[in-house]
């Protein structure tokens, strides 16, 4: 049986995603799939704790099999008339801009918690990549000329992140010192340099409508599986002899029972009896331990 989701689900634009572009798409999401299945498997393989990384790639995953299974379907699109090189609309995938909503932050978050950078600079560099993400959605809604204003704030907000990035970022200390630091410029030159790509295939596929429907899905979709389950699978080895204990994360709550071993509870009721002579156990205490 062959792939049937544009009978299925019509298109609808007068440029829009062909049988063979579909295909590919599937191809992308299998990709997705496979890689999220084997990411869960390897965290579970992982001691609590040490996860942390590990469960952003996850939702960074999920996120890339939803998108790409409803793209492969025909579906999370809507036409906005075209600007250049003929007249007609085109098939703008809004669903790839929520895909990326999620998981761009999320892999900027995964770089720069291996860095010395302060919370406030983290902070702001995620702020850019959402204003990159939203700024190229809203062009791609415009059918005016007005859409390249969107596109400059987007490029700007690149520049800040490239920024950070290649320069701030490697320029901070490392908390697990020179093993982390040469993984990080590795994975951080390698974003980089994808990310400069996007650009130039927004220009050419929504902006523009240079290439066709299907040559874009095919030109994200590589761009997506580069930034997403290869760039994971790298960073996650780089970061496998590395102790977690080291970025000084704490969740600020118990998360091992081992933690009440020296106390006991008694039946029918909901007071803990501490053993004499035992200094009573203050909620300030206990927001200390892991």
């Amino acid at each position: 049986m062959g792939n049937k989701a544009l009978e299925l689900n019509p298109p609808n634009a007068t440029y829009h995603l062909s049988t063979h572009g579909s295909d590919w798409l599937w191809a992308a999401f299998s990709v997705f799939g496979v890689s999220l299945l084997a990411v869960v498997a390897w965290t579970f393989s992982r001691p609590r704790g040490t996860r942390l990384f590990h469960q952003i790639a996850i939702v960074v995953l999920t996120t890339g099999s939803l998108a790409y299974f409803s793209m492969a379907s025909d579906l999370g699109a809507t036409p906005v008339r075209v600007e250049f090189r003929g007249d007609g609309t085109r098939q703008i995938w809004f669903v790839r801009y929520i895909q990326w909503f999620i998981s761009f932050p999320l892999l900027l978050l995964e770089l720069l918690l291996a860095t010395g950078l302060s919370l406030s600079d983290i902070f702001t560099t995620l702020f850019m990549g959402i204003v990159l993400v939203i700024t190229g959605l809203v062009a791609a809604l415009v059918p005016s000329t007005y859409k390249w204003g969107y596109y400059t704030f987007g490029v700007a907000a690149l520049f800040y992140i490239w920024y950070v990035l290649l320069w701030h970022g490697p320029h901070t200390t490392f908390a697990a010192g020179g093993v982390l630091r040469t993984g990080y410029l590795m994975a951080a030159g390698y974003l980089s340099f994808l990310l400069l790509l996007y650009p130039i295939a927004w220009a050419c596929a929504e902006g523009g409508n240079v290439i066709t429907v299907t040559s874009e899905m095919i030109w994200y979709g590589i761009l997506d599986i580069l930034a997403g389950p290869v760039f994971l699978f790298f960073f996650l080895w780089e970061l496998r002899g590395v102790d977690y204990a080291t970025f000084g994360l704490h969740s600020g709550k118990y998360t091992d029972k081992g933690a009440y071993a020296g106390h006991t509870t008694q039946p029918g009721y909901g007071n803990t009896v501490q053993p004499a002579g035992t200094a009573p156990v203050t909620t300030a205490d206990a927001a200390g331990n892991v």
